[in-house]
């Protein structure tokens, strides 16, 4: 049977959001993907550090090790549209029951519970809610329908980062997707997946790696710099996920084997995590999860992790911290910025060796 659950890691205390930040040239953020997908380059951190490619990931993985991947895929969950004259922009980042959901709004101060956003003479959403940070909880009840509706009239949610002064190009409808995408919900792209392509998984299973899916909705507040000044005081919010008992039972079976269960990014990591018994056995998993890993976290089922380069002060490099080490990690991003590695959701992956694994 799938238990839903929801866990929130223990925090360190004493860790400041400060210990995470570093500086980042605006010339190392990617604006595009390496073209063709699997020809990024790929910084391996272990005991010392080793610049590679994508390509070369068949080599690194041995045969009996599970790769797992996140087969969400982005539905087009920003908004434009008025407010009795005034311009709103949404930015959807999760569905709640009852047709409901909550999004980033801006400017947030223009609205006020029972507002109406208008976003076509047919598709508009009421302010039920409002909370901090420019959060809201919309209602769509009494438009035409949701999803044939967001699809004409939404964009692809490109992260801020990325430079696009009219909102996403048609390049990117392709690009900020996985070439295994297949249970719609995200608002943001598992972007450690985008440097996959159908050749590469082939030479990958080739080698004799077994290739395992999850579903984790990514939501946008995932990739939001942590604003407090301990990170104990920063409030993760929810995403759903789901692991089926096949799953669960192959990865169990890997790890029995005393091969490698390889992470797809941080989407897939968290979500394996947050469905882990504290002896390791991954349970089947639907439902949200909130977890939060930061350095001092033990680690109950992930060996080894495939992900991109991170915004200074995020939730995702304290979990990459926590994976491979804080000064490790401070390390590899100083050698990857002065080599010209490409940061954030278009940029280059790094293979990141769990640091007390095997």
């Amino acid at each position: 049977m799938i238990e839903a659950i929801k866990v929130t890691d223990t925090l360190n205390a004493d860790l400041r959001t400060d210990d995470f930040d570093f500086d980042l040239p605006i010339k190392n953020i990617a604006k595009e993907p390496a073209r063709p997908r699997g020809s990024a380059r790929m910084l391996e951190v272990e005991h010392q550090l080793n610049d590679l490619n994508v390509s070369d990931l068949p080599r690194m993985l041995d045969s009996g090790d599970t790769l797992v991947l996140n087969n969400t895929r982005v539905i087009p969950a920003r908004l434009r549209g008025t407010r009795r004259g005034i311009k709103i922009e949404v930015t959807l980042h999760k569905s709640v029951i009852g047709g409901l959901w909550r999004a980033f709004a801006r400017p947030a101060r223009k609205l006020s519970r029972g507002d109406v956003i208008c976003f076509a003479a047919d598709f508009e959403a009421r302010v039920c809610e409002k909370g901090e940070g420019g959060e809201v909880l919309l209602s769509f009840q009494g438009s035409r329908d949701f999803r044939m509706a967001l699809a004409e009239h939404g964009e692809i949610p490109i992260p801020p980062y990325i430079p696009r002064s009219d909102g996403a190009i048609e390049a990117d409808k392709e690009d900020y997707q996985t070439v295994y995408a297949s249970r719609e919900g995200a608002v943001a792209a598992p972007t450690a997946g985008l440097h996959f392509s159908e050749a590469l998984l082939d030479d990958i299973r080739g080698a004799g790696v077994k290739i395992e899916m999850v579903t984790l909705h990514v939501g946008a507040g995932t990739f939001l710099p942590v604003k407090a000044d301990r990170i104990a005081h920063h409030r993760m919010h929810s995403e759903w996920g789901e692991i089926s008992p096949h799953v669960a039972d192959c990865i169990n079976a890997t790890r029995q084997t005393g091969n490698r269960v390889v992470a797809a990014g941080t989407t897939v990591l968290r979500l394996l995590e947050a469905a882990a018994e504290p002896g390791g056995r991954l349970k089947p998993y639907c439902g949200d999860t909130d977890i939060f890993i930061t350095p001092g976290y033990r680690f109950r089922v992930v060996d080894a992790l495939l992900t991109n380069f991170h915004l200074p002060r995020s939730t995702l490099f304290m979990l990459v911290a926590a994976f491979s080490g804080l000064e490790r990690m401070k390390a590899a991003y100083a050698h990857a910025i002065d080599e010209g590695y490409r940061f954030y959701s278009y940029g280059d992956s790094s293979f990141l060796h769990r640091l007390d694994g095997p």
